[in-house]
């Protein structure tokens, strides 16, 4: 489709959460997608959720904004103060509307070959997020504290499936703005 496609990283290790973004903002990217799995203290809970930046107003949004937020150097006592000044600047409509199109489009592709839990499209503080010049989401791919989920993240199959689906979301996005574009 004529995309360049920068990754912030192409082996396993560790890279801040605030760097992620700056890598992002560097190339004057047109979107930013963070690509997470999930863990949970219940083995049981499975599914794909995606994220946009924006306050937390639910125990469960503050939780996992928490749990991704704890690599993270800053405090967060900092993140209200934070979040007060770059959501008057933020992409927040449409980081929304991306996280929509993106997870109608994971769990349609996934849900053809795959028992899929939809968790649905919630919003929080993530530190990943913060800074973003562009649209940004966090995906969560599924639970790897799931031992079915486990399996299928570590399954070639089901990362090809989730890439392609990934694209199409972006795509699809893409033919959205096109779209609002001409009227």
């Amino acid at each position: 489709k004529g995309y360049n496609v920068i990754l912030t990283r192409t082996e396993d290790v560790f890279i801040p959460l605030e760097e992620r973004t700056a890598i992002a903002n560097t190339h004057k990217a047109d979107l930013f997608i963070s690509i997470h799995v999930n863990a949970a203290a219940n083995p049981g809970l499975q599914g794909i959720e995606t994220y946009y930046l924006n306050m937390a107003t639910s125990r469960e949004e503050r939780r996992a904004a928490a749990r991704e937020n704890s690599s993270s150097a800053s405090q967060l006592s900092d993140l209200q103060r934070i979040l007060d000044d770059l959501m008057k600047k933020s992409k927040k409509e449409e980081s929304y509307h991306l996280a929509g199109i993106l997870h109608q489009q994971l769990i349609k592709g996934l849900g053809n070959s795959f028992r899929v839990n939809d968790l649905g499209v919630k919003k929080a503080p993530f530190i990943v997020l913060i800074g973003a010049r562009m649209p940004a989401i966090l995906l969560e791919t599924g639970f790897i504290s799931n031992h079915e989920e486990e399996k299928r993240l570590c399954s070639r199959n089901y990362q090809d499936i989730l890439a392609r689906q990934i694209t199409r979301g972006i795509v699809d996005y893409a033919s959205n703005l096109n779209m609002a574009a001409r009227f």
